[in-house]
């Protein structure tokens, strides 16, 4: 029996690039179909562009084609895991919609897949292309990532990959809402290949994930999978309460035991204005910090799904 690789594309308004992504994924499958046989999964994110009609007019064209809409934008994290879901294939490779994952690459993933690899992860090769300011974003979000968290990944990362079926399995079984997919996957483990693949340039409209998406997700990742944070802001209140304090006591000793022999003229309110600065900055750091673990404590006990689907083409 010709086994099924599965391919999970959450879409955002992506209506200009759902037809262009099927005619490629259809050309490179030509290679592959006496080899498996192919299952493509979109999960419509609440897209308001008319991409819901696309993808309606392709599967009814295409039974291979299968198709969740959700009943509003729950967010990429949540698509990729509504695919995986509902995914049947032996693996399945993740991909956005944007066609900014090559699809010409596909056929390396299966190859480091058959060769034994349970996870294959698609690395952007650096380019000028991408702007400075995402390319600093992404370099320091990789070393702090790596520095706090228990599973490590390699700079330039992305959520192109393949999974196998047992790794499927398992994160299936994972049950917080506030999740990074890679992430967690990473945290699984298992025989790990990487694929190295230029980016194209985005074809058709605008970027679908903005900067504060992009920031946002960040701040779940850390605090997601590590403890460290709060670690890191309890470090940070003892560092600062010995600087302020050493600051201090050189204040006072500076104006009224030695009489400010530098002839700083530092004035009592200076001395309350350190003490008090220090303190604010060290206060409203770390409740900062605590706030965004309670609001993950609260969304997870509220016990709300992650998802809720409005209609299904092609798919149980």
């Amino acid at each position: 029996m010709v086994k099924i690789i599965s391919i999970v594309i959450p879409i955002y308004n992506e209506k200009n690039n759902v037809f262009p992504l099927y005619q490629e994924l259809i050309s490179i499958w030509q290679k592959l179909s006496d080899r498996y046989q192919l299952e493509i999964v979109y999960v419509n994110d609440g897209s308001s562009d008319g991409s819901a009609q696309e993808l309606d007019r392709l599967s009814q064209q295409d039974a291979r084609v299968k198709s969740l809409e959700f009943s509003r934008n729950f967010g990429k994290e949540a698509a990729i895991s509504a695919g995986i879901r509902g995914a049947q294939g032996e693996a399945i490779i993740i991909m956005d919609g944007d066609l900014q994952h090559p699809p010409a690459m596909i056929p390396q993933f299966i190859n480091k897949w058959e060769a034994g690899a349970e996870v294959v992860v698609g690395v952007r090769k650096k380019s000028a292309k991408i702007p400075l300011l995402r390319r600093l974003g992404s370099y320091f979000y990789y070393k702090i990532s790596n520095a706090i968290s228990d599973s490590k990944t390699i700079p330039y990362a992305s959520d192109y990959r393949l999974i196998d079926r047992q790794v499927s399995r398992e994160f299936i079984r994972f049950t917080e809402k506030n999740r990074l997919a890679r992430g967690l996957i990473d945290w699984l483990g298992f025989k790990k290949e990487y694929v190295y693949f230029d980016s194209p340039e985005r074809k058709n409209d605008k970027p679908s994930y903005p900067l504060h998406k992009l920031i946002k997700l960040a701040l779940i990742s850390f605090t997601s999978n590590s403890l460290m944070p709060l670690k890191l802001a309890g470090y940070l209140g003892i560092a600062c309460i010995i600087v302020f304090g050493f600051t201090g006591i050189y204040l006072i000793v500076d104006r009224y035991i030695l009489h400010d022999p530098f002839g700083f003229n530092f004035t009592n309110l200076a001395i309350i204005v350190v003490f008090i600065g220090g303190l604010v900055g060290i206060i409203l750091s770390c409740l900062g910090l605590i706030g965004i673990y309670i609001g993950n404590i609260q969304t997870e006990i509220s016990n709300r799904p992650l998802f809720v689907v409005r209609n299904k083409k092609n798919i149980d």
